[in-house]
């Protein structure tokens, strides 16, 4: 039987993308050995709420909240594929005025305007799941002999180039660099920046007291800094460099360093502080740089420009994922407890690459911080379509 008339209803865009999983098994077929095609885009499986383990019993109240701030992008750009300003103009509306006083309202809030895909990528439906969080770092507006680390603000002359303007095949992929006579070259890396690329531009933004905690910030992408006055501000993304990330985790595993089992955020940090000296090199390791911004107001800021939620924000591939949908995700915290929730994506980030890939925002603190760095889980999810994407 053709899999693709178990949902007739199925949007076109999904039959679609049912079509791209199926052509490649049979072209295998053909293939010689050792050779491999898979397809390039995720694949979304419509099913049932029953089928996810754990929604009727959830609370999904918060993850209402979420989504109503990435509302107003939504209403006024709708998510493409995905619905239209229309579409989500009524479903921000019913979020905003109905009353979702009880789990139960929220649930059937959901229900009513959308239904539940399966992400497939070119693994399977299995994915990885880690956590990232807001850290809280000392620093100043000056530099002084404690405060000598700079965060910088996008430089002028860096300029990203969206590749999927000149080639629909590399829609979604960006490069950066600068032009010089003529051409657009390379951006500095991480090295050159941190032995003064970037010196005498009036481009630092703060300062901090450690390269360990402005290094892992450039991972975060956002945080807040605590100044000498007590003040506390927020910093945000701004741009990177445009050089390819580099996990330093996986550096040390592949150097036999670090054992695998053994690999956390905080097994980093202990690395680089009892290694300083080598701690430069290897951070330098990974070419890539963030340059920030101040923020004002609710923080921290995602990639769709929305304030995040604590553990109701989720950092998807944005090459391959849209942002703003909502997403019911299954996977294990650190502790090893099943954690099933219903969350929103929107935001992404460097280290975030695959059709099953999410990155849990677990809020600011310490506690945050200690969940978020040893997190590191298989797990599944399904994207929430709204049912005006269904024809008929």
């Amino acid at each position: 039987m053709n899999k693709l008339l178990l949902f007739p209803k199925t949007p076109l865009w999904l039959r679609n993308l049912f079509a791209a999983a199926f052509i490649p098994l049979a072209i295998s077929s053909c293939t010689g050995i050792g050779e491999k095609i898979v397809s390039k885009e995720p694949v979304f499986r419509p099913v049932h709420f029953k089928n996810l383990a754990g929604w009727s019993g959830a609370d999904h109240r918060g993850a209402v909240q979420a989504l109503l701030k990435s509302c107003p992008i939504a209403e006024r750009n709708g998510v493409q594929g995905f619905g239209d300003a229309s579409t989500w103009s009524n479903i921000c509306t019913q979020a905003l005025t109905r009353k979702l006083g009880d789990s139960e309202d929220a649930r059937q809030f959901f229900e009513e305007h959308f239904f539940p895909a399966a992400v497939v990528g070119r693994d399977g439906p299995d994915g990885l799941f880690t956590g990232y969080y807001e850290p809280e770092l000392n620093g100043a507006r000056n530099e002084t002999l404690q405060f000598k680390f700079p965060l910088h603000v996008r430089p002028p002359d860096l300029v990203t180039v969206n590749l999927g303007n000149f080639r629909k095949n590399m829609k979604g992929e960006k490069i950066a660099g600068r032009v010089v006579k003529g051409s657009l070259i390379p951006y500095h890396d991480r090295a050159k920046i941190e032995q003064g690329a970037l010196k005498n531009r009036n481009l630092e933004l703060f300062w901090l007291d450690s390269a360990t905690d402005a290094f892992f910030l450039h991972i975060q992408g956002s945080g807040r800094i605590r100044l000498r006055d007590g003040t506390v501000v927020r910093v945000g993304y701004a741009g990177t460099n445009g050089h390819r990330y580099t996990a330093i985790g996986r550096e040390l595993i592949d150097r036999g360093l670090v054992p695998r089992n053994k690999m956390s955020m905080q097994a980093i940090r202990a690395w680089l502080r009892e290694n300083p000296t080598e701690g430069v090199r290897l951070m330098r390791t990974n070419a890539s740089y963030v340059f920030f911004r101040e923020l004002h107001g609710d923080g921290p800021l995602g990639a769709q420009g929305v304030a995040l939620t604590p553990e109701r924000s989720l950092a998807v591939d944005h090459r391959l994922m849209p942002l703003g949908l909502p997403v019911w995700i299954d996977t294990t915290t650190p502790d090893g407890a099943r954690f099933r929730r219903l969350m929103i994506a929107q935001d992404t980030g460097s280290a975030i690459r695959g059709a099953v890939r999410g990155d849990v925002f677990w809020g600011p603190g310490t506690g945050a911080a200690n969940r978020a760095g040893k997190m590191k889980a298989p797990g599944r999810y399904w994207f929430l379509i709204p049912h005006t994407a269904r024809p008929g």
